[in-house]
C-alpha cells in the first residue's frame, strides 16, 4: 500500500477531503486524521477497524510524546486517542494509526502494521507533520492500494483545499529565522538543508553526529563528509531540541486539553 497526505487549514477541510476520498472508493477506515486541540466530535467522522490500516504504527512514532490519554476500554476498530506531543500541546488522532502512536494496541499492533506495508509513510516526512501540528493545521493521511488510486487521493484532497506535503516542506525551511537556520553560503543550501533535515529523522534526531556517522554517510554519500552537511546537521539538532522539551509546547494549546 501506499500513503497519501495533506495538510489542512482545519478540521472541516478535513472533513470535506474525507468525504472526497471515499467517493473514489478510499475506505474511511484507511484514513487517519491529526488535529491539534480537536475535540472528540471534530475527529469522530474517521473510525476504523483492527483489519485496516496496515503499516504506518512505527512510522510516526517519533511524532508522540507522553499520552495524556488513551481510548483504553475502547476496542481499537473505534480508537480514537489524545496525546502530549512536545513542542505542540494536545493532539487527538483517529483511527488505529492513532492508537498505534499513543501505544493504545501495545507494540504488537505497531509491529504487524509495520511488517504488512511495503511503501509507508516516508520516514523524511514527520517533521513536516510535526510543524503543521505545531502551528495549528490538521494532518490527513490515507492508504491506497496502488499509483493510480494515489493520484485520485491526491487530487481529492486538493480539491478539498489540502496543501501538499512538499509545499508544507517548502513553506517550513522559507519559514525558518536566521537563528534557526545559521551558518551557510547560498552556494551550500541545499547540502546544509539536506544535513538540517537529516537530523530531524527519526532515526536520527537525539543523536550527535559522530554517534550517527555511519548512517549518514549511507544515506547522504558524499553529502555527509561536507562541513555544509556538518553545520546543517548541528543546527537541526539545535532546532530539534527546542521543541523536544514538553514545557515549549504552544501555550495556547495547552489551554484547550
Amino acid at each position: 500500500m501506499k500513503s497519501v497526505a495533506g495538510i489542512f487549514l482545519s478540521v472541516d477541510d478535513a472533513q470535506r477531503a474525507v468525504a472526497n476520498l471515499e467517493s473514489i472508493g478510499v475506505a474511511r477506515a484507511d484514513i487517519t486524521v491529526l488535529a491539534p486541540g480537536a475535540s472528540q466530535r471534530q475527529v469522530d467522522a474517521v473510525p476504523t477497524d483492527e483489519g485496516e490500516q496496515p503499516g504506518m504504527g512505527k512510522a510516526l512514532g517519533a511524532v508522540v510524546g507522553g499520552a495524556v490519554g488513551a481510548a483504553s476500554g475502547v476496542p481499537i476498530g473505534a480508537a480514537l486517542v489524545s496525546l502530549m506531543v512536545p513542542g505542540i500541546g494536545p493532539v487527538v488522532a483517529s483511527g488505529i494509526l492513532g492508537a498505534a502512536l499513543l501505544g493504545a494496541g501495545g507494540a504488537a499492533i505497531g509491529g504487524a502494521l509495520e511488517s504488512s506495508l511495503s511503501e509507508g509513510l516516508p520516514k523524511d516526512e514527520i517533521f513536516v507533520y510535526e510543524d503543521a501540528l505545531r502551528h495549528g493545521r490538521t494532518v490527513l493521511i490515507a492508504l491506497v492500494h496502488d499509483d493510480g488510486v494515489a493520484d485520485e487521493a491526491r487530487v481529492a484532497l486538493l480539491a478539498a483545499g489540502a496543501s501538499s506535503v512538499d509545499a508544507a516542506r517548502e513553506q517550513w525551511w522559507i519559514g525558518l529565522s536566521d537563528v534557526d537556520k545559521p551558518g551557510y553560503a547560498a552556494a551550500e543550501e541545499d547540502v546544509y538543508r539536506r544535513g538540517f533535515e537529516a537530523a530531524l529523522d527519526r532515526d536520527v534526531r537525539g543523536r550527535s553526529f559522530d554517534d550517527a556517522r555511519d548512517l549518514l554517510s549511507r544515506r547522504y554519500s558524499d553529502s555527509a563528509r561536507s562541513p555544509a552537511f556538518r553545520r546543517g546537521f548541528d543546527a537541526g539538532q539545535a532546532y530539534h531540541a527546542r521543541f523536544a522539551e514538553p514545557s515549549a509546547a504552544r501555550p495556547d494549546l495547552k489551554k484547550t486539553a
